[in-house]
This record gives structure tokens, C-alpha cells and sequence, in this order.
């Protein structure tokens, strides 16, 4: 376990009293068989589960009774053939004493008490399951189908468990500044790749096991593309190409599985163009203004569309945009080259607790998502920002030229756009700079012990 058993006590204590009455099941995470089912994937705790228990074995369920106090963990202890083949583990009631946890039992007895809640009337509170496993479980444990599941899971849980999870103790800030250090070597190294002939699947795989050799993964599959356009551009066999932008979009997770996610965006030749260094100067730029406006009390909605005024004003200046900039950004213009939110919260996801819904973990009844504009219905986050939050924040200009051609095509938001010489940049790609920032009590910083070279004069001495 990372922390010591009194922080996995105090937490499921603090979780109890916010829930307020029922039970509360923590379903952790079962190993998942890659093609057959002794040849699984490499083990990944749900991050809740993790965040209450510390623990990493698989199979394992945690049930918190929020009026008693009584604590369950329920699972299987392993058989001779497991040990044989995979070595000793602790059993599940040695775990259970490790964590703090009172009573621990076989997965069995999940049903028994789950079905003595529900006889008695009280509140079976659950999480929106992910895995398929978990769905069958809990239909078996309740009646809902796994369609129903995730309406039916309990908002007073999930908004508990937000509230804890998003304000990160010093203790984790520090294990996120482990994955930092981990991201640092993972992007220098692409840096010092990024040259013609190299493919973008080779650098992916370079990084991504300095991701395996030194934490617990990459948090995410790694975006090392030439097509920076496409957000989510998976790695090819295609040789980088002089001219070209390489953007790289990766990160790690420490053993703990706290996460880390960073960008940088370099040009293959190893000097930017003209036009490129244009562009890149104002992703730079609004890189760089998040400093100036993230704080607590803020609302990153706020920082995000500071962000967006500044982007549009410059590029207004380049000529790719036009007319008032506030009626700009109302209108969601700016979102032809940036169609995603500033940042995302991360902690032990990297998309921070998004698998417990996006509405409540990055919007409020104060700040509410908005579905019904292009770009802005992407935001991940709105709410305002605490000491301790921990948020990316990564800015970036794209020219998508499917996106051009339907915007002109329609004479959307033409008002604002010069889709003449938006054609000639079709072939740009897109360019995105991406850090960790901290919510400190005064002001932010950004995580990691150094910082990935992203000014210009620095990526072109490199």
C-alpha cells in the first residue's frame, strides 16, 4: 500500500458520513484475459477501489455500511494451483487487517449481505461499472440489467467520492511528480527521435517502455502522429517526413497508478517554418497565460475561455480570423482550431474519475456543461478550482480539412473565419503543448521536476 493503513480508514470513515445511510459496495477490478483466459492483459485496480483500500490484488469487493460502520472485504483466497503458478499472497483477511478493514469473508457472502440490505429497505449505493464482469456481478446482486446500471448507480456516492478524490493530499502530489519525472525521460526521448526516417511507431514503443520499465504503464496509449490534426491519432509504421510536425501526446503511471500527461509538438527537420513557428508562438503563448489565471476560486471555465480570447485575438492578427473577438468566442469560432477543453482533472486517471460521469466530476450547479455548441460541449471541466486540484493544461491550434469544408460549406460562423486562406493550411496538422498544474493556495505550478523543453530555441538546440 502507498499510504499508511490510517489514511484508507479515515477515507472510507469520511466516505460513510458523506453517503449518510445504506451500503456501499466497492467493486475492485478481476484480471482480463487478452485472447484466453489464463493469458490476460497486465493488471490495472479500479482507482476507486485503490483510493479507499490500497490494495492490488484482483477479485476483491469492499462493502462499507454507512450506518454502522461495519466494513466487509470480500474475496476468494488463491488455491495450491495459483500458488504453484503465481506464488504466495497474502490472504484476503491479512489484507483486510492491512487496510483496517474489520471483517473480511468469501465473495460469496457479497450476495447474502446485499440481499439482507435490500430485504430491510435500505439504499444499495454502486458505482456506474466499466468491465463487463462487474455489470453480470451486479445484476446477480440486484436485478438491474447492465443498460440500467449506470442510471441506476448512486449520484450521493459518486458526488462523495468526487469531492474526495479531486483535492489530492501533498502525499499524492508527490506520487503524480513521480510519474512527471517518467514523462520527463518519455518526451525527451521522442524529442531526440523525432528525425526523418524514424517511424512514429518506433518512437511509441521506445517511450512506452520507458513507461514499462519504471512505472506501472503508460497512462494512456500513447498519440506519436505526423497528423497532430486528429486528437487522437494513433501511432503508424509511416517514416516522419522533413517539413512535417510530430506531435506527441503520453504519459505514465507509477506503480501506484497516479498519472501523469504531457504534450509536445516538434518539427521533424529540427527547425519550425515560418507559418509553423507562427502557430506554435501562440499555443506557446496560451501555454503559458493558464499560469496567470488558474487560482482557487476561479472556474476553469473562466481559464478556458480567457484562453480562447487570447487565442482568437492572435489569430486574428495571422489573418485566419475576423471581426469582434468576444461575439467570436460566443459564437464558438475559435473551436475550427481548437475543439476540446483547456484541461481535464488527473489524479489516479489520468482523465480523472471520469468513469464516475463528467458531469459530476468536472461541473456543478454552479457551472454546467453546454451540449449544444461544437467545441464547448467537449470541456471535461468547469467547476471552480480548489487548492489541490490538479489539472492539464494544454491548449492547441489544429486544422482539421474535413472541419473546413463542412464550416464553409455551410457558412458556419463566416462571419468570424477567412476560409480562403484556411485552405492553404490544410496540410498543417496541428500542434498541441500539454503540462500537469497544480492548484496551489495562492496561484498554480506545473508538475515535474523539469520541465520538457517546449520554447522554440529550446526544441530547435536540442
Amino acid at each position: 500500500m502507498l499510504f499508511e493503513k490510517e489514511t484508507y480508514v479515515r477515507r472510507r470513515q469520511t466516505l460513510r458520513e458523506r453517503v449518510g445511510e445504506g451500503i456501499v459496495l466497492l467493486f475492485g477490478n478481476n484480471d482480463s484475459p487478452a485472447n484466453y483466459p489464463s493469458n490476460v492483459y497486465k493488471f490495472r485496480q479500479d482507482s476507486t477501489f485503490l483510493y479507499y483500500f490500497g490494495l492490488h490484488r484482483d477479485g476483491l469487493v469492499g462493502v462499507l455500511d454507512a450506518d454502522s460502520g461495519e466494513e466487509w472485504l470480500l474475496g476468494d483466497d488463491i488455491d495450491m494451483d495459483d500458488i504453484v503458478w503465481y506464488g504466495q499472497v497474502e490472504s484476503v483477511a491479512a489484507m483486510a487487517q492491512a487496510c483496517g478493514v474489520g471483517k473480511s469473508a468469501p465473495l460469496s457472502r457479497l450476495s447474502d449481505i446485499v440481499s439482507a440490505a435490500r430485504q430491510h429497505g435500505r439504499t444499495v449505493h454502486f458505482l456506474p461499472p466499466y468491465r463487463h464482469e462487474q455489470m453480470i456481478h451486479l445484476m446477480d446482486l440486484t436485478g438491474l440489467h447492465p443498460s440500467q446500471q449506470r442510471e441506476g448507480a448512486s449520484v450521493a456516492l459518486i458526488k462523495a467520492i468526487v469531492d474526495q478524490r479531486a483535492v489530492k493530499s501533498a502525499a499524492e502530489v508527490a506520487e503524480i511528480e513521480r510519474a512527471c519525472v517518467i514523462g520527463y525521460e518519455m518526451h525527451t526521448t521522442a524529442q531526440r527521435l523525432c528525425q526523418p526516417g524514424v517511424s512514429e511507431q518506433y518512437i511509441a514503443g521506445v517511450i512506452e517502455g520507458i513507461a514499462y520499465s519504471k512505472g506501472c504503464m503508460p497512462s494512456f496509449p500513447s498519440i506519436v502522429t505526423m497528423h497532430g490534426e486528429i486528437m487522437h491519432g494513433n501511432p503508424s509504421p509511416r517514416p516522419l517526413e522533413e517539413g512535417r510536425l510530430l506531435l506527441c501526446d503520453a504519459g505514465a503511471e507509477t506503480n501506484e497508478n497516479y498519472c501523469s500527461d504531457h504534450t509536445r509538438t516538434t518539427p521533424v527537420s529540427g527547425r519550425f517554418t515560418q507559418r509553423q513557428r507562427e502557430i506554435y508562438q501562440i499555443v506557446e503563448d496560451c501555454h503559458d497565460y493558464a499560469l496567470t489565471l488558474a487560482r482557487p476560486g476561479v472556474k476553469w471555465w473562466d481559464v478556458h475561455f480567457g484562453i480562447c480570447r487570447r487565442m482568437t485575438e492572435q489569430l486574428k492578427e495571422l489573418g485566419l480570423m475576423k471581426g469582434d473577438t468576444d461575439a467570436a468566442v460566443e459564437a464558438g469560432a475559435h473551436a475550427m482550431f481548437m475543439p476540446h477543453g483547456l484541461g481535464h482533472m488527473m489524479g489516479m486517471d489520468v482523465h480523472d474519475m471520469e468513469g464516475l460521469g463528467q458531469t459530476y466530476v468536472g461541473f456543478d450547479e454552479e457551472v454546467r456543461p453546454r451540449l449544444d455548441q461544437f467545441g464547448t460541449n467537449c470541456l471535461r471541466m468547469g467547476r471552480r478550482l480548489q487548492e489541490g486540484f490538479v489539472m492539464s493544461d494544454e491548449p492547441g491550434i489544429y486544422f482539421i480539412p474535413a472541419l473546413i469544408d463542412e464550416w464553409r460549406a455551410k457558412g458556419h460562423c463566416a462571419e468570424f473565419l477567412n476560409f480562403d486562406l484556411l485552405e492553404t493550411y490544410k496540410d498543417f496538422g496541428g500542434i498541441r503543448i500539454e503540462d500537469d498544474l497544480l492548484i496551489t493556495s495562492d496561484g498554480c505550478r506545473f508538475l515535474g521536476e523539469q520541465r520538457i523543453p517546449y520554447h522554440i530555441d529550446e526544441i530547435e538546440n536540442r
